[in-house]
């Protein structure tokens, strides 16, 4: 089967489609890697910066073992459009007090939970995108977004 030519699309206008469909989605999904199996949830992004996204994690969850053993993860953002973006990178531990309260202080349900920015079971990762695709609903293909970091 010929999948049909994607139309030219503007580095800008994937930008900004890929980060539309960020914002409208709110929350994707993260994959990371157990042993030989893929496993995959749905996380809550703390911090959005361009396409590098930062997301808050407890010390106990089964993620923190799988990122400390591989820490390439990929993130799948779906509107209700349908329009996807994927996001592959790497997920480092946050580890700069400034960062670390500039997030708690812009997160009320961090705040409500966790009860410090000290407690000793929040980690904040933060996934340095390699790659950046977007996908017009279900075009069946992906378009490269030029990004920089």
């Amino acid at each position: 089967m010929d999948l049909p030519e994607l139309p030219l699309m503007q580095d800008a206008e994937l930008i900004e489609l890929a980060q539309s469909t960020m914002h409208d989605a709110k929350f994707p999904f993260l994959s990371s890697v157990d042993g030989d199996q893929a496993r995959v949830r749905p996380v809550s992004p703390v911090r959005l910066d361009h396409f590098t996204v930062y997301v808050a994690n407890l010390k106990f969850y089964k993620k923190t073992e799988e990122i400390a053993i591989n820490p390439k993860v990929e993130l799948c953002y779906m509107a209700q459009n349908h329009d996807q973006v994927r996001i592959t990178g790497i997920a480092e531990l946050v580890d700069d007090r400034e960062t670390m309260v500039e997030i708690w202080d812009s997160n009320p349900l961090l705040r409500k939970y966790l009860g410090s920015v000290d407690n000793p079971q929040l980690i904040i990762y933060r996934i340095i995108p390699n790659q950046v695709r977007y996908m017009k609903e279900w075009a069946l293909e992906y378009y490269d977004v030029k990004f920089s970091v």
